[in-house]
């Protein structure tokens, strides 16, 4: 059994037991959170798609750890100008552990 869930903007398959990485989620780590937003759920040989969202279906996880990304250094330079600039930025994580999968 497998789900496709709906969070931080992005899409992920999920099956139990999995560990995905997704953009941070508020709680901490040993904390129970539910993905509601269900896009298709995967049960054996029954399909069930969601328009958009499956009806009562839902995800239950626990938050392992808040954890930042790696560094992305942005770099911009003019020749002959003289100008130049250098930023980085580091992304927060929550890293989640799928608990279950359940369907109404």
């Amino acid at each position: 059994m497998f789900a496709v869930i709906k969070t931080g903007g992005k899409q992920y398959k999920v099956a139990a037991e999995d560990t995905i990485t997704v953009m941070t989620l508020a709680g901490e780590p040993g904390d129970k959170i539910t993905f509601d937003n269900v896009m298709m759920l995967v049960n054996g040989d029954a399909t069930t798609v969601g328009a958009p969202f499956v009806a009562g279906a839902s995800v239950a996880a626990e938050i392992v750890e808040q954890a930042r990304g790696p560094k992305v250094i942005a770099f911009k330079k003019r020749r002959r100008k003289n100008s130049k600039r250098k930023r980085g930025h580091r992304q927060d994580l929550t890293i989640v552990r799928i608990t279950g999968i359940s369907a109404a």
